[in-house]
């Protein structure tokens, strides 16, 4: 798992710290969605569990590595990837298998082992095909799959996803996040930074971020019951847990812990059941 303790962050020339006092334990396997109101922290935050910034306070461990052990940093780097909001500022290949085949061959495997795994990665992105592109022709969503299968090439156990789908159409969100179930169903570890509040509801655990700390860390359920707390923190909530704390606001006693538009159908039309009046004979 990776492990973080009393981890604190202060960039250069700020006087408040962007993260203070994290303590957390990610395991093997989860999907953790983080979410936050902008410059809470939640970037700052993903770039130290693979140690893109530096640990200065506090520690931060992938399966016993110490990111401030600079002998560690490699290894931690292949096996925590991260994808970042914007595909163009990624892919550093002239084609899609030149792009995918950078970071393997900076491992120095031999060839066909590189082959291999650009192979793999593609096809579990759905790009098989795509090879011979040259990504700047792919649209934003072809292009986060080409990063995405870039980091697949490393082998990771875990996947930094930080909003990923920030710059894509619905038509490349879609496929963006389809491709991520699909790697969380493999068993790869996912930590998602988003504001789409709908990609996480199917996360096993989400994280609330609010000036570089974590005031929330619960089941998507519990988190998203919070309404009044999201929103004193500038956070949305999705539109059908919002309509259950509505009705539930106006007095109709109706779970608030509602995510997806099929359990609050279900959970109106048990209400509404109930609450039938009962016909008598007589």
């Amino acid at each position: 798992m990776i492990r973080v303790e009393n981890l604190s962050y202060t960039y250069e020339g700020e006087a408040s710290p962007a993260l203070e006092g994290i303590t957390l334990e990610i395991p093997r396997g989860i999907h953790l969605g983080i979410i936050g109101p902008n410059g809470c922290g939640k970037t700052t935050f993903a770039r130290h569990l693979n140690g893109l910034l530096p640990t200065t306070r506090g520690d931060v461990r992938v399966e016993e590595m110490s990111t401030k052990n600079p002998s560690d940093l490699y290894r931690i780097r292949q096996l925590v990837g991260m994808v970042f909001q914007n595909p163009d500022n990624q892919i550093v290949g002239m084609t899609v298998m030149e792009d995918v085949a950078f970071g393997p061959g900076n491992l120095k495997l031999p060839a066909e082992e590189i082959v291999h795994r650009v192979q793999e990665a593609l096809a579990r992105v759905g790009l098989e095909s795509y090879g011979d592109r040259a990504p700047h022709a792919l649209s934003n969503g072809e292009k986060q799959l080409v990063c995405m299968a870039g980091v697949l090439a490393m082998k990771p156990r875990y996947i930094i996803l930080d909003e990923p789908t920030a710059y894509l159409d619905p038509s490349g969100r879609k496929r963006v996040l389809e491709v991520v179930q699909k790697l969380h169903a493999r068993g790869i570890t996912i930590i998602h930074i988003t504001h789409h509040m709908d990609e996480i509801v199917g996360a096993d655990r989400i994280l609330v971020m609010e000036r570089g700390r974590i005031i929330m860390n619960e089941r998507p359920g519990v988190v998203f019951s919070n309404v009044a707390l999201l929103k004193k923190v500038g956070l949305d909530v999705p539109e059908v847990t919002e309509l259950m704390w509505r009705l539930e606001r106006m007095g109709n006693p109706v779970r608030t812990d509602v995510l997806t538009l099929d359990e609050a159908c279900r959970e109106l039309n048990t209400r509404l059941t109930h609450a039938k009046p009962q016909s008598h004979k007589g």
